[in-house]
């Protein structure tokens, strides 16, 4: 499988350390960058990037790595067909795959030892989306949304 990763500066280290561990566990691994570090670099193109990368090819992956993991996940989410969680424990990285069949996990280098945020991205990686009916429905109405702009209705009550 193809895994995309982006990071910034916070995020370069265990970008890195998951570009090297996830090549020896057979991914096919790609550093969408930064390829250097750099105090100054900004996330957004680096994870808006990753973003499209995994949208446009179907049936891989993607990482976003940042100091907290929210910035980076809200610029991976600005891509159409993006679906990026983020985690901050092994279970919340397997919900997001199997409850919201998400595409991009987004950590927080900070947040987390080497440890933990390598177990986050494997779990991540070998969750399947569960197929259940009430998530593919739900996952059908934001993609709707994002084609249309239009906003579903709201639910009698």
């Amino acid at each position: 499988m193809r895994v995309y990763l982006g990071s910034d500066h916070a995020g370069y280290e265990l970008k890195s350390h998951l570009v090297n561990h996830l090549a020896k566990q057979g991914y096919e691994v790609v550093d969408v960058g930064p390829h250097v570090y750099d105090p100054e670099d900004d996330y957004p193109a680096f994870c808006l990037n990753t973003g499209a990368q995994v949208v446009a090819d179907q049936g891989t992956l993607g990482i976003v790595i940042g100091g907290s993991g929210n910035g980076e996940q809200i610029a991976a989410n600005k891509i159409p067909g993006v679906r990026s969680a983020l985690a901050w424990k092994v279970e919340i990285a397997q919900l997001a795959r199997q409850h919201n069949d998400s595409n991009i996990l987004s950590i927080g280098a900070r947040e987390h030892t080497l440890d933990e945020a390598t177990a986050m991205a494997e779990a991540f990686l070998t969750t399947p989306f569960s197929g259940n009916e009430r998530h593919a429905r739900r996952i059908a109405q934001l993609a709707e949304y994002e084609t249309t702009r239009e906003l579903p209705a709201l639910p009698a009550s």
